[in-house]
């Protein structure tokens, strides 16, 4: 009788221990695969619970090619921000479900389909024309995109 609560134990502890990440470690690039276009080149990742509360809070800017992955995210604030930021949202499959321009401080956005958010400078979904619907990459930053 004694080995039926620890097999439970054992397998609530396998379901809630920590997967391993399939999105590659360190920093990335980031393809806007249906328009052929660069969202990123520098692309830093926020996905435990303390880079994702942090965000790009205590930045003064974001350098074009720059940008923050929030994963798992479906809202986002700019309180206290000092610029204005593009949002992204993406679903589990890297797909656009919204895209925000120019996000000034104090605003709130949010889109309830999302998994995650990228956080770009401002112009660069514009620029890049993403849109709803388009499918994006994520890679490994090559090091020709890190100097």
């Amino acid at each position: 009788m004694g080995m039926i609560p620890q097999r439970i134990a054992r397998a609530v502890g396998q379901f809630f221990a920590p997967r391993p990440s399939a999105a590659p470690q360190g920093p990335l690039q980031v393809l806007n695969l249906t328009r052929g276009t660069v969202l990123a080149t520098q692309l830093t990742q926020a996905h435990t619970a303390a880079t994702r509360r942090k965000g790009l809070l205590g930045r003064v800017g974001l350098f074009p090619g720059e940008g923050l992955w929030i994963a798992p995210c479906e809202s986002v604030h700019t309180f206290f921000m000092h610029f204005p930021i593009d949002l992204v949202y993406l679903d589990r499959k890297l797909k656009v479900k919204k895209v925000r321009h120019r996000v000034p401080a104090w605003r709130l956005s949010a889109c309830i389909a999302a998994h995650s958010v990228l956080e770009l400078p401002a112009g660069t979904a514009a620029a890049a024309r993403t849109e709803r619907g388009d499918s994006v990459e994520m890679l490994p930053a090559t090091a020709s995109s890190e100097s």
